[in-house]
This record gives C-alpha cells, sequence and structure tokens, in this order.
C-alpha cells in the first residue's frame, strides 16, 4: 500500500506504541486520525503530530464504548471520505492473580482489549470494504502463551488473535487484509501503570520497532499479506 495520502485511523495513539505508529504515518504521509481516552493527551498529541505537511483529526474515545466510537467515527468519514488503515492498538492490563483480581479489572481488561477491537473493526468495516483497505490489530505474545498474574490480559490477547483469524476469513474475498501483530515485551507506559519494572530495558523492544514492523506489513504489496507475526526482544 502507498502511505502517501492513505487515510489511517490509530486508537491508543497519545503514547507508547500508539503514538509511534502515528507518528511514522505520519511521516510517510499519511492522513491522520488519532483517538485515546482522555482528551488532554488527544489535543497534545494532535498538537505533536501536526504540522504543515500533516493533516491530523483527534478526538477523545473510549473503544469499548459504543457511543464513543459511533462519534468518532462520524468525524473521521465526515473529514476523510473514508479509511484506508484501522491500526486497533488500544489496550492495558491489570496485573493479579485470579485469586486476587476484581471483576472491574477483568471487565475493564476485557472490555478495552477486546470489545473495543470488535467495535472499531465493526464501525470502520464499511469503509474498509470500498478503499480494499487493512485492519492491523496489536494483539501480544500472551496471545499465545499463558502469563502468570496477567488471567484476564492473557485471555483478552488470545481473543483478538481468533477474533482477527475469523474476521480474515470473512473479509478476505472483499480484498480487506487483517494482521495481527504480537509484539514481546516492549518498553512503553503499559508496564508503568501496571507497577511492573521491566529487567534491562536496553534489551527490549522499543515503540519504534514495532511501528517500523506495522509500517512494513502496510507496505506489502497487494498479492502479499503477513496475517500474524510475533515480534520479540533478539536476546531478552
Amino acid at each position: 500500500m502507498k502511505l502517501d495520502g492513505a487515510r489511517c485511523v490509530v486508537t491508543g495513539a497519545t503514547e507508547g506504541i500508539g503514538s509511534a505508529v502515528a507518528e511514522r504515518l505520519g511521516d510517510a504521509g499519511a492522513r491522520l486520525a488519532v483517538c485515546a481516552r482522555t482528551p488532554a493527551k488527544v489535543d497534545a498529541v494532535v498538537g505533536a503530530l501536526g504540522r504543515s505537511d500533516r493533516e491530523v483529526l483527534g478526538q477523545a474515545c473510549d473503544v469499548s464504548n459504543p457511543t464513543d466510537v459511533e462519534s468518532f467515527h462520524a468525524r473521521v468519514i465526515a473529514a476523510f471520505g473514508g479509511v484506508d488503515v484501522l491500526v486497533n492498538n488500544a489496550g492495558l492490563a491489570h496485573f493479579a492473580p485470579v485469586a486476587n483480581m476484581t471483576l472491574e479489572q477483568f471487565d475493564e481488561t476485557m472490555h478495552v482489549n477486546v470489545r473495543g477491537v470488535f467495535l472499531m473493526s465493526r464501525a470502520f468495516l464499511p469503509e474498509l470494504v470500498e478503499s480494499r483497505g487493512h485492519i492491523v490489530n496489536v494483539a501480544s505474545l500472551a496471545g499465545r502463551n499463558a502469563v502468570p498474574n496477567a488471567a484476564a490480559y492473557t485471555a483478552a490477547k488470545h481473543a483478538v488473535l481468533g477474533f482477527s483469524k475469523s474476521m480474515f476469513l470473512e473479509v478476505r474475498k472483499q480484498d480487506v487484509r487483517i494482521t495481527a501483530i504480537c509484539p514481546g515485551s516492549v518498553v512503553t507506559p503499559f508496564f508503568d501503570k501496571a507497577g511492573i519494572e521491566i529487567e534491562r530495558p536496553e534489551d527490549k523492544l522499543q515503540p519504534d520497532d514495532i511501528a517500523e514492523t506495522v509500517l512494513g506489513v502496510l507496505r506489502l504489496p497487494r498479492r502479499a499479506l503477513v496475517s500474524e507475526l510475533d515480534i520479540r526482544p533478539s536476546n531478552p
């Protein structure tokens, strides 16, 4: 796909992987629509991304909230007339043994990571069918492996992989591409919020590593598709 002029939506775009993906897409000449839950952070990232050679719009949006998603979708389509790329990056985790995890923590983990991917994909799918576009779902290696003290997050990312596989089979004949990317440990505020200290952060993946991977997948010729991709630290 040619990214110069492509209409790209990135969720969870105010920090970490989402911010890096949005930055790299902007550098490639894409027209950007970004969202996250906190209005002030969305305003800040739009200010940081916006330059004379970039078109960027942003809106506060909880991807697990249908009303928020409908409002964001309407604004993007009104501004861009369609969409070529959707990067479902928004996610969070609560780390605790099952015995200590609250229902609220479990529900929030599933809602943002799984329901959010569903709502955003469903909302933008008509435009992506029209443009023969590409959805990138940011999953995790936790979607392939069990992780202690992260049962909800592990279950959510397994669900994202299953959802991606099924949706791919549904829309493949309509020439819509679906890619699930499974990063290993990435140095982002994700772990800070969870109260987890990353050992040897210099050896772990950085957000730009994942952003480079996303752009590489998007730039493949139309005849080629990476449906699933693992990316992990080379020397953890």
